[in-house]
């Protein structure tokens, strides 16, 4: 049986609102389970209740009622062991400008209690691409450069759990792809990457494990795979030699004449095949210069399960 990193039990977190409101549910009781080793994604549309959940794991805000187990020690029984299991890596850049990458990442570590002779400053700033600017004061550093060592700060106590909060945004791709690679890197090392952001090509690339909150709930959990699999629409883009005649598309299937003359036939792989379309093509005396496929993506599944909820 998989090891467990994370279990959630009926967490929940109710705001308490002014006197002529009724309080806010960012959690309603939500029950999730990350396994160990794994690069889960956590998504959802804004104000869905993620970014609650993490500052719940992280010791952040104090939930309501629930139950929380972080690398097997119970938060409210274990605090210190469970807050030193993980490190997050926040959205906003909040660090002290007059210091540097070196000398932050010392701090960090003598918060959490790391030993002078554990600690891997070095190793974190070649690991995040910092050596070189290891003595530069932390408000020199372009933007980019800060969100390398927000991760840095992330990685000081050797946690078992890494939350990446949308690490990406408003990156570069070459920052984008310095980030992924170094996940990589710590998830083959046996880290445990939980990673929320609105780029769902990065959640489809890089997880293998996805859960969707909307309005406090839980909607869905599954591989990235199955979650793929749950729309099986297809797309079969034709390009004919010259103009192409008139067609009656095999029954179900939709037919869409594109500007730049491909003919998109929309079809369910469950009910129609590929084939099917392609003998409709041919019986209607058109020659095919080119054939490709496209099918269903995160996006697709995400607003499919969020959308009008």
């Amino acid at each position: 049986m998989d090891r467990q990193a994370i279990e959630i039990k009926g967490l929940k977190k109710t705001y308490q609102a002014s006197k002529n409101e009724p309080p806010k549910h960012a959690l309603k009781g939500v029950d999730l389970s990350i396994p160990e080793g794994s690069i889960f994604g956590l998504l959802g549309p804004n104000g869905a209740g993620k970014s609650t959940l993490i500052n719940i794991l992280a010791g952040l805000v104090r939930k309501t009622e629930g139950q929380v187990t972080i690398w097997g020690f119970d938060q409210d029984v274990n605090p210190r062991q469970s807050r030193a299991a993980i490190g997050v890596m926040p959205q906003e850049i909040n660090m002290d400008p007059f210091f540097t990458p070196r000398a932050l990442l010392e701090l960090q570590a003598g918060l959490y209690g790391v030993p002078k002779s554990e600690r891997w400053s070095d190793e974190i700033l070649e690991l995040v691409g910092l050596s070189d600017k290891a003595e530069s004061y932390a408000r020199h550093l372009s933007g980019g450069m800060k969100r390398r060592l927000l991760l840095a700060k992330a990685l000081v106590h050797k946690p078992r759990i890494l939350v990446l909060d949308e690490p990406t945004a408003g990156v570069d791709i070459e920052l984008r792809n310095m980030l992924w690679r170094n996940v990589r890197k710590l998830n083959d090392r046996g880290m445990t990457i939980i990673l929320t952001t609105h780029y769902l090509e990065e959640a489809q690339q890089m997880c293998d494990e996805i859960a969707i909150i909307n309005h406090g709930e839980l909607i869905i959990r599954d591989k990235t795979s199955v979650l793929l699999e749950r729309i099986d629409t297809k797309t079969l883009l034709i390009t004919p030699q010259g103009s192409a005649p008139d067609i009656t598309p095999p029954q179900g299937v939709q037919l869409t004449r594109r500007a730049n003359g491909q003919l998109a036939f929309d079809y369910r792989r469950g009910t129609t095949s590929a084939d099917a379309i392609l003998d409709a093509v041919r019986a209607a005396g058109i020659s095919i210069s080119d054939v490709e496929t496209t099918q269903a993506d995160l996006e697709d599944v995400f607003m499919d399960l969020t959308s009008g909820r």
